[in-house]
């Protein structure tokens, strides 16, 4: 028999985190358990309706039954240029500046291959996104965390890198607003990063998967500083936005050169996207602002609901966040670290939260509590929490 040895890149790359945490919700799950999910950021709500009919109708449509475009139909890029300047007032070149991507996630693991040679370093946020790192290390590059600091507003300490560090570097990643924290940077830090990339020649990757969330600001684009697209990209996705997470469509928008690479490389591996999604995408892109308002209301809504609620019921003080919709909620000061919280949590009370830890060494004191469930769910979340032996506002023994 011969044996089957993965490549060294398949060696390389890290756990899945996500993967283990939703390991433990099947177990539980299995046995019965009524699970009380706050643990993914899977939007509850539906796709809006029109949107799902444009998709029905365009399945119908034989154009869209046959291969589309390579490179993705003009009618879509036309829309996305349109979009991102209607909504962050950025000006986007749909020929030149435009690359779909199958999700997100694909769209972090093409630009690492497209921007990375191997010993390259990639900076990126701690804590962050940890898909950040399967890309890069797929690149067989080395990724370098930044650590994010509530006294800094969780932006991160560009001055602070290792200048040896920064001879090897060649990416940074960027995140805004920010998975898991719900921080939000301004133009004058992105006119900083944008000057800092520049200066020591790194390519910028704005992950802008809550682009539109912004509760207290503008939304603002990576893109619209001075050195902006000379410097990088801004993916983009419809998932949270639309409530579209099982449809995986995503964009990149930005840097020429960036651009076109990221075109040539899907030209070999991904064939474009399916032109039903576009076009369901488009619509949903051209569709008035009243959605995208009224979803970040009732995030707001939750939002607020929790907080007092957990301040209430159970001494739990949590800073409110200014975008996305997470909650970033320091653990009790007796739990070891996020991981031991939260699968006491799950174990106990049969509710998620995604540990800190997943994110970095530096999220090992917080737990992410995702605002996708209606109040009446929340609400029992709380009520689960209050009868453990838990006092969040004084010292425990667990």
């Amino acid at each position: 028999m011969v044996e089957i040895l993965p490549s060294n890149m398949i060696k390389r790359l890290p756990e899945q985190k996500f993967g283990t945490v939703f390991e433990k919700i099947a177990q539980k799950a299995q046995n019965g358990a009524n699970i009380i999910n706050l643990g993914q950021g899977n939007p509850d709500l539906p796709t809006p309706a029109h949107i799902v009919s444009a998709l029905q109708e365009a399945a119908a449509t034989l154009q869209f039954q046959q291969y589309a475009p390579f490179r993705g139909f003009d009618f879509f890029k036309q829309a996305i240029a349109d979009f991102y300047k209607k909504e962050f007032g950025t000006e986007i070149d749909p020929q030149k500046e435009v690359a779909l991507f199958n999700g997100g996630k694909t769209g972090l693991y093409v630009m690492s291959q497209c921007l990375l040679d191997p010993g390259d370093v990639a900076l990126i946020p701690d804590p962050g996104y940890p898909e950040y790192h399967s890309g890069i290390l797929m690149a067989d590059a080395k990724p370098y965390c930044i650590k994010l600091e509530s006294k800094n507003g969780y932006l991160p300490n560009l001055s602070s890198i290792d200048p040896e560090v920064l001879k090897k570097a060649k990416v940074l990643f960027l995140n805004y607003p920010n998975n898991p924290t719900g921080a939000v940077a301004n133009d004058a830090f992105f006119e900083e990063a944008a000057d800092f990339a520049s200066a020591h020649g790194l390519h910028v990757i704005h992950d802008f998967a809550y682009g539109s969330f912004h509760y207290e600001q503008k939304p603002v684009s990576f893109l619209n500083a001075p050195l902006g697209k000379s410097v990088g990209v801004e993916l983009y996705s419809l998932s949270k936005t639309f409530n579209m997470a099982g449809w995986r469509v995503a964009f990149a928008v930005g840097n020429e050169d960036i651009i076109q690479s990221i075109n040539a490389f899907q030209d070999h591996v991904f064939v474009s996207m399916y032109g039903g999604f576009q076009q369901a995408a488009t619509v949903a892109l051209q569709s008035d602002d009243c959605h995208i308002q009224s979803l970040k209301e009732v995030y707001l809504e939750r939002i607020h609901f929790f907080i007092r609620q957990a301040e209430k019921q159970l001494g739990w003080s949590i800073e409110r966040p200014a975008g996305a919709f997470y909650l970033w909620a320091p653990i009790p000061d007796d739990f070891e670290h996020s991981h031991a919280f939260a699968d006491y949590l799950l174990e106990h009370s049969d509710v998620v939260v995604t540990p800190g830890g997943v994110f970095g060494a530096h999220g090992s004191r917080h737990v992410r509590i995702s605002m996708v469930a209606p109040i009446e769910q929340l609400a029992l979340f709380i009520d689960r929490l209050r009868i453990l032996p838990i006092r969040f506002n004084q010292k425990t023994r667990i």
